[in-house]
């Protein structure tokens, strides 16, 4: 498996500094929060875009994929949510990432059933554009959707290869899904994992990998036993707890203790 961190974890840092980061602590990706505070976001323009591809080039690291925030299961029309993945999806093509991740959104005063189809008309149509440009679209176990089970009731519908899944450990753990039994539901859509660690349920506040109570441990354990080699990525929420502790400084020790679980699933 192969280790990347999201920019989530640096906000507003430049892009030089987050490759100077990637290559100093031995990650070998980064996936890029595509928000307009950040450096990199749909409103680049084709040159801007080409200087990003070429800095990700020549420091050696991959762009693992572009983090927007459209909501597939949001009430409304089609069109503006899936005008949006395609702005992402182009942005992906153009930095020469495989994905694209997007929210289920779905609301409390929809009923799942709707929200559920909603969500797969509007995947099965963004696809298209998705497939013709190489990139696939991952929706991530979050918010209305957390566990694999809720995520699979949208993507079995859709049925098309550019449509898969991101596994983030956090939310699952939060509906009360077990490992094995995310990795069941997800395996045929998986696209990577998102890693994180907090202190409780009811602190969500990012900690250091491996000072908290999510199973990493067991994650990586299910994900060696099936073969499974595709990314691990480090979502370190620091842009919404401006209290946590600055993710520069624990970016080895987060390597390293992804390393330890690889070894001792090996």
């Amino acid at each position: 498996m192969r280790l990347a961190f999201s920019t989530l974890g640096v906000p507003g840092l430049p892009l030089s500094e987050v490759l100077r980061l990637a290559v100093a602590h031995g990650y070998h990706g980064v996936e890029l929060r595509a928000h307009p505070e950040e450096p990199v976001h749909p409103g680049l323009s084709p040159d801007q875009r080409a200087d990003v591809a070429a800095e990700f080039k020549a420091a050696g690291i991959e762009v693992l994929g572009v983090a927007g925030y459209a909501r597939v299961a949001a009430p409304g029309d089609d069109e503006p949510v899936i005008e949006e993945i395609r702005g992402l999806v182009s942005l992906a093509r153009d930095l020469g990432a495989p994905f694209v991740r997007v929210f289920p959104g779905g609301a409390d005063a929809s009923s799942p059933a709707e929200a559920d189809a909603v969500a797969a008309r509007r995947l099965g149509t963004a696809a298209e554009h998705a497939a013709d440009l190489g990139v696939r679209i991952l929706l991530e176990t979050h918010d209305s959707h957390r566990s694999g089970a809720d995520v699979i009731r949208i993507l079995g519908p859709v049925g098309h290869r550019q449509v898969g899944a991101l596994w983030d450990v956090m939310h699952t753990w939060l509906s009360g899904e077990q490992p094995q039994e995310t990795y069941a539901a997800l395996s045929p859509y998986l696209g990577y994992v998102q890693v994180k660690d907090i202190a409780s349920a009811e602190d969500t506040t990012p900690l250091a990998l491996g000072a908290g109570v999510l199973p990493l441990a067991e994650c990586v354990e299910v994900l060696a036993r099936h073969g499974w080699d595709g990314w691990l990525c480090w979502e370190y929420e620091k842009r919404w707890y401006e209290s946590a502790e600055p993710l520069a400084g624990l970016l080895s020790g987060g390597r390293g203790h992804l390393g330890r679980l690889l070894n001792d699933s090996a």
